[in-house]
């Protein structure tokens, strides 16, 4: 017997049913061995050498694993091809004794890895076995140990000088710092009014638009560059800068005379983008679902476990032959020979240290319609595997052709002299847009037949009032791109990365799902910031990366890597331990306690923030926050429905609740309504509050339920639809839509 060891029950089905008799597929179900929990278990003194445990969830498994292993004439390890797979294959040897010269003498121990799960790549990877490569786990291992010596030693400091149960991390200390920075330039940020105009004109019965773009020669609008923490920023304004300067020129343009004094007309291609990368595959998902980095990567993961895509951890674009001819075959059966190209497109990666090697992510055989898949695939993974199926057929399908086409516009007998540009395109052929039907397809605009010289009549003047835009929030998709961009992370950290720092409360998401720092998240970032530079340095935090794919290559060994870390930044550590004083940290209120005559400072306690005297330990005087108090007053008021006294707000690890006035007497709880300012449309008497379905998402219903079933999944704005009166709610990419879902209204 054959025994073959993968990491996942799921992935152990689908490889067995491409084996026959003689074999038997068994999953470790992830790790076996790590290190352990409650202790940091790396001897520092001693080459920083790992102590790993198994831990107790995977003793039964082991286990199991090694009477299979004494009774199997060869083993086989079939984890992932990346690093941590081959970790998991090397720590599955460890503790099965593979690796020692008595079993390799005995039993036949190999290591195979596949880009796919099909027949013919497992068939081929079992023709083609290797030994374990130690470099790749000796990246493994400098990871984890290196993050491990910065989780177990800064941890504490945040611990002991803001409040316990805080962490650091490498990587998520540099996320939380791209989001704090960014939300105080926003605050920084001072919007400017500036006014837009158009005017629509028309050439016989064909009307169409037009937008000043010069003013007596010069440009009105202009692009503001700013300078930020992570690369420049910039936003649109016109010299244009009160309504009564748009209303003088409007007036001019209404007596103007319009003539039409170059025309510009041009064939322009627009290209299909690369196969996915796990990071454009995140961003895709985000963006177009709404999907979190997690949600994305457990979708990609069963789609791969089951045999649907090619490997969902890679950060090349490189599509092997074979698909490149099952593509052209795909798109000729479902487009037509016109759609496909003559020869394949190439594509380079942007990423500095991608492994050329790998494949893009794609579906294993093409030939497997989306559409086809719908009964059996679920939402997320259909929703996810069409995403996928549409990039790689578009990727090599021919390009677009669009008809450009850009009229400048003098205004005639105005005092001042103005110019307009008017704009159209059509497609002329439409390529790879075909793949993606009506919903991507190039928007059309078109313009009459226009020639110079042409005289052309005024329809009508508009003007909006407009305000340049502060940067952005990050949402998951451009905090990945941007962790991409600096080379901070790897594929597969980005998603328990953002996890992590949401989990840990130091960032939360809006309505409009983009991140911002939470009350707890900006101290932590201040104090490694001002105290530990390293750690949150974009430059620093990347040259990690470069140094553990240096060891990946057996260019770098691990032991003087950490060594060089590790002895800097503990000596840095222990002076901040003793240098650094709580009560420096700690935010000083324009108050005097009212007890001792000390300052009133903010802190952190279990349940977040509250009012203390600085004299503590000696003076234990504390106060409610305003927001504590605003909240009392809001639930003033509130009974008991089980003993008829007052509610009062309590917190606890989870938040605020109401509790009874009476405990331990009574101890009735009762959830505090997060109201969201709409009155019920259904039963006109409830009140719309955020709500939390059975599996933990979010929604918002009336809190007359069960007597009212009104719900929506969106958050409301407190405004209604003008088309047909139902309640408008917040939506991706900052639009907002229309709750009721026959109603196309948006904004």
């Amino acid at each position: 017997m054959k025994l073959i060891i993968v990491e996942s029950p799921t992935k152990a089905k689908t490889i067995t049913k491409f084996l026959g008799k003689g074999f038997k597929v068994k999953s470790s179900f992830g790790h076996v061995r790590d290190l352990p929990k409650t202790e940091m278990g790396i001897d520092i003194e001693n080459a920083y050498k790992p102590h790993y445990v198994v831990p107790a969830k995977a003793k039964p498994k082991v286990k199991e694993l090694k009477e299979l292993s004494e009774k199997a004439e060869e083993i086989i390890l079939a984890s992932d091809e990346d690093r941590e797979g081959e970790a998991i294959a090397w720590h599955l040897a460890k503790i099965l004794d593979l690796d020692k010269p008595k079993a390799k003498k005995e039993k036949k121990v190999s290591r195979i890895v596949f880009h796919e799960i099909t027949k013919k790549a497992i068939e081929n990877a079992l023709k083609n076995p290797r030994d374990i490569d130690l470099n790749l786990v000796d990246a493994q291992q400098a990871r984890r140990i290196l993050d491990r010596l910065v989780g177990y030693e800064l941890s504490p400091f945040l611990w002991k000088k803001i409040k316990r149960g805080l962490s650091a991390g490498r990587v998520q200390s540099v996320a939380l710092r791209f989001i704090v920075e960014r939300e105080r330039e926003i605050e920084k940020f001072k919007s400017e009014e500036y006014w837009a105009i158009g005017a629509r004109l028309k050439k016989g019965k064909d009307e169409f638009d037009a937008s000043l773009v010069e003013q007596n020669g010069k440009k009105i609008e202009e692009v503001v560059t700013l300078k930020l923490f992570a690369g420049d920023y910039k936003t649109k304004k016109s010299t244009i800068s009160s309504k009564e300067a748009a209303e003088k020129i409007e007036d001019d343009l209404k007596k103007a005379k319009y003539k039409v004094i170059s025309i510009e007309e041009k064939e322009t291609l627009r290209n299909p983008a690369a196969p996915f990368t796990t990071s454009t595959l995140q961003q895709a998902a985000i963006s177009n679902f709404g999907f979190s980095a997690k949600q994305t990567m457990m979708a990609a993961q069963k789609l791969y476990e089951e045999g649907y895509i090619t490997y969902m951890r890679t950060d090349s674009v490189n599509l092997s032959l074979e698909s490149l001819v099952a593509a052209k075959k795909v798109i000729t059966n479902l487009f037509g020979k016109n759609y496909a190209l003559e020869s394949p497109r190439y594509y380079k990666t942007k990423s500095k240290s991608a492994q050329e090697a790998h494949e893009a992510i794609r579906p294993t055989d093409l030939e497997k319609n989306p559409d086809d898949l719908m009964p059996i695939l679920e939402p997320n993974q259909y929703k996810l595997y069409k995403l996928i199926w549409n990039r790689t057929v578009a990727c090599q399908m021919q390009s677009a052709r669009l008809n450009s086409v850009k009229a400048d516009i003098e205004a005639l007998g105005a005092k001042v002299n103005y110019l307009l540009k008017a704009t159209g395109s059509t497609v002329i052929f439409d390529g790879f847009l075909k793949v993606y039907g009506n919903k991507s397809s190039q928007p059309e605009t078109f313009l009459p037949p226009l020639k110079e010289n042409d005289i052309l009549d005024l329809v009508s003047t508009e003007s909006e009032q407009k305000y340049t835009s502060a940067p952005p929030r990050y949402n998951e998709a451009t905090l990945v791109k941007i962790l991409e961009e600096y080379g901070i992370g790897r594929p597969s950290t980005y998603a328990p990365t953002i996890s992590t720092i949401i989990e840990r409360k130091y960032v939360d998401k809006n309505e409009e799902k983009r991140l911002f720092p939470l009350e707890i998240g900006y101290p932590v970032n201040d104090v490694l910031v001002e105290n530990f530079p390293q750690i949150v340095s974009i430059d620093f935090t990347a040259e990690i990366e470069k140094d553990f794919d240096e060891i990946a290559n057996g260019k770098l060994k691990w032991v003087p890597m950490i060594d060089e870390f590790y002895k800097p930044f503990h000596k840095n550590l222990e002076e901040k331990t003793k240098t650094v004083k709580k009560e420096d940290l700690l935010e000083k209120l324009d108050r005097k306690c009212p007890e001792c005559g000390g300052d009133l400072v903010v802190r952190f306690g279990r349940f977040g923030k509250f009012i203390a005297c600085s004299n503590y330990p000696q003076c234990k005087y504390t106060e409610k926050t305003a927001e504590e108090k605003k909240e009392e007053e809001e639930n003033a008021g509130i009974v008991c429905d089980k003993c008829g006294a007052p509610m009062i707000v309590k917190r606890g690890r989870f938040g605020s609740f109401l509790g009874c006035s009476k405990y331990p007497e009574c101890k009735n709880i009762m959830k505090i309504e997060q109201k969201v300012g709409l009155k019920c449309p259904k039963c006109k008497a409830g009140d719309v509050v955020a709500r939390k379905s059975k599996k933990g998402k979010v929604f918002y219903g009336c809190n007359k339920y069960p007597n009212c079933d009104f719900a929506m999944w969106n958050k409301p704005t407190g405004e209604f639809c003008p088309d047909c009166g139902q309640p408008l709610a917040f939506a991706i990419k900052g639009k907002i839509k229309c709750s009721n879902k026959e109603c196309k209204y948006e904004q």
